[in-house]
């Protein structure tokens, strides 16, 4: 399933979130519907607006 559709995050959220492995700040991806660690490169996934900041739900993006 595609998401053409960007993320409802409210901007206090992701102001205040970081990554849960690192701590790193997290940028978000409109286009794969995750929020991507500036830091280790984890992608967290947004599910129904909602940021799924389990490190066993991230995958690696091969950044770091």
């Amino acid at each position: 399933m595609v998401n053409n559709a960007a993320m409802n995050l409210d901007p206090a959220l992701l102001e205040i979130i970081v990554c849960p492995d690192c701590r790193g700040a997290l940028a978000v991806d409109d286009a794969a519907s995750e929020l991507v660690c500036t830091g280790c490169g984890l992608a967290y996934p947004v599910r129904d607006d909602i940021p799924v900041l389990l490190v066993d739900e991230a995958r690696a993006t091969g950044r770091s």
